[in-house]
């Protein structure tokens, strides 16, 4: 059996990002991860200035593309606002899976290639994967085991929404992220590297790729002829919900915690607040500051992107890009608020 501080279960970018922050601290740390290599997964890949910013305290810095904004198009109508204090970057997945690795390597973390079945917690420590630890920190995502395994599960709700996502080798023709406004989906294009961009789908169970982008001609259209970079990846459902942030010693944290949406492409920036939360919470061995610190770090995601995606799922859907072509100023500061 391994000893150490902490052990972080599940090496994506958000499990990375606090082993990181509490290597930074000065605990011993371990990683849990059953996957090799560098991790994919679905999704927009673009990182707003607040996660850069996070990223580049710790110490990593990947290679992507400069955001420097965003635009809403229907199709007819189309809004774009520029990022007043600072760009976000769009960034492969492995990309940034790989720096990550990378610097937590260089801090000492140790990353065994295990799964955690079983949970077992004492009042002085916690057992998974074969580590004993004195806390754990659940990174392990949307369909959490350990969030299942403690009893942390919030309530089962059919997933209505889910993620696909394609890279395709074409030299991006802009430094926005690019949301296209279907019939029942939308489609976020971010450049994410030199003559490559990618195509991320957000709509409803069973829909597919191809048919994705037949809803959005002036896509379609781009991508004539453009090589695709890989295959189609899938997520979801999207939204998730947990019970509460911790019990015990153990400390959901990023999907695993529970999830709204990705509509608003913020999810990588809340993931890392919620591991600096939860890092400063084990180190003052307080669990009950993590949720109140989960709470207020989540709020503005959990109240605007619901809003959103309810809007998005009713028929007040069509008037989500007028409006934001009528009141540019709204729409501006909406993203300024989620950028941070």
């Amino acid at each position: 059996m391994q000893e150490a501080d902490l052990l972080v279960v599940g090496g994506g970018p958000v499990g990375l990002v606090a082993a990181i922050q509490a290597r930074l601290a000065g605990l011993d740390v371990v990683v849990a991860e059953p996957r090799t290599g560098p991790i994919d997964k679905a999704c927009g890949e673009g990182l707003m200035p607040g996660a850069v910013a996070a990223l580049a305290a710790l110490g990593v810095h990947p290679e992507g593309r400069a955001i420097r904004g965003f635009r809403y198009t229907d199709g007819r109508r189309s809004v774009e606002h520029r990022l007043r204090h600072g760009a976000g970057l769009g960034v492969r997945r492995t990309t940034l899976h790989a720096a990550l690795a990378a610097r937590a390597a260089e801090l000492g973390v140790v990353t065994v290639t295990r799964k955690a079945t079983t949970v077992l917690q004492t009042s002085g420590a916690v057992e998974a994967a074969e580590v004993r630890a004195s806390w754990l920190l659940a990174c392990d995502g949307l369909h959490s085991p350990v969030r299942r395994t403690v009893g942390l599960d919030g309530s089962r709700r059919p997933g209505r929404r889910f993620g696909l996502r394609r890279h395709f080798r074409l030299e991006p023709w802009t430094d926005l992220v690019e949301v296209h406004w279907g019939r029942s989906v939308e489609l976020y294009v971010t450049p994410v590297g030199p003559g490559l961009v990618g195509v991320a789908v957000l709509g409803p169970r069973h829909t597919g790729f191809d048919a994705a982008l037949a809803q959005i001609p002036e896509l379609e259209a781009r991508l004539i002829g453009a090589q695709p970079d890989g295959p189609v990846r899938g997520a979801g459902p999207l939204r998730q919900s947990s019970r509460a942030r911790s019990v015990g010693r153990v400390l959901l944290v990023g999907d695993a915690s529970g999830y709204v949406d990705a509509l608003t492409g913020e999810g990588m920036r809340v993931g890392f607040a919620q591991a600096d939360a939860a890092v400063a919470a084990v180190i003052a061995g307080d669990p009950a500051a993590y949720e109140r610190e989960w709470s207020a770090r989540t709020r503005d995601f959990r109240a605007l992107t619901g809003a959103l995606v309810a809007a998005a799922s009713s028929p007040l859907r069509r008037a989500i890009v007028p409006t934001a072509v009528a009141v540019p100023g709204l729409y501006g500061s909406l993203i300024e608020r989620l950028a941070r």
